[in-house]
């Protein structure tokens, strides 16, 4: 018998390789540290300290989880505070998703399953009431799938320590 989090975590398409869904590891925490994005989607890069954000990917208590494909690595989500962007409102009873997939699939028609697994992921493992996802506002590739799975616009702001505009996108 397993339970939900073991069935959560072990995702499969019909044609296509697992899934999996489990927590970050040091080793998986280093490699997504070093993934570099092309513009317009550099702004995703990340450029803080190597070892703090290893410290912190890997650490249970921020909710960062991988998703391998067999045994590649294909990206990494997390829930709660760290998928909020600085200037939002977040009141509403929602559980926030983050998600990054690796720069070399972006764009290659794989978000919609990659996105599927996160989102039944965090169902079936937190129970929330309502999923939100904070979004870039130039890109429409990555709302235009948020759209299609269900999530609607709530909000737009301007974070308070990039200056760029973001968009709140809500499940219910």
């Amino acid at each position: 018998m397993t339970t939900d989090t073991e069935d959560a975590g072990r995702l499969r398409d019909a044609n296509m390789s697992q899934l999996t869904i489990t927590p970050m590891d040091a080793a998986a925490a280093e490699t997504t540290t070093g993934w570099r994005y092309p513009p317009p989607y550099d702004i995703y890069n990340l450029d803080e300290e190597p070892g703090m954000l290893i410290a912190i990917f890997s650490d249970p208590a921020y909710g960062y989880f991988q998703i391998r494909e067999g045994d590649d690595l294909v990206g990494f989500c997390c829930f709660g505070d760290e998928g909020r962007v600085r200037g939002g409102d977040y009141t509403a009873l929602a559980l926030d998703v983050g998600i990054a997939m690796r720069p070399d699939l972006i764009g290659q028609g794989m978000g919609r399953r990659y996105m599927g697994a996160i989102l039944s992921f965090a169902e079936l493992q937190f129970h929330p009431p309502a999923l939100r996802l904070t979004v870039a506002a130039f890109n429409a590739r990555a709302r235009r799938l948020y759209a299609n799975l269900g999530f609607y616009n709530i909000q737009r702001f301007t974070s308070t320590s990039s200056g760029r505009d973001y968009i709140v996108m809500l499940r219910t």
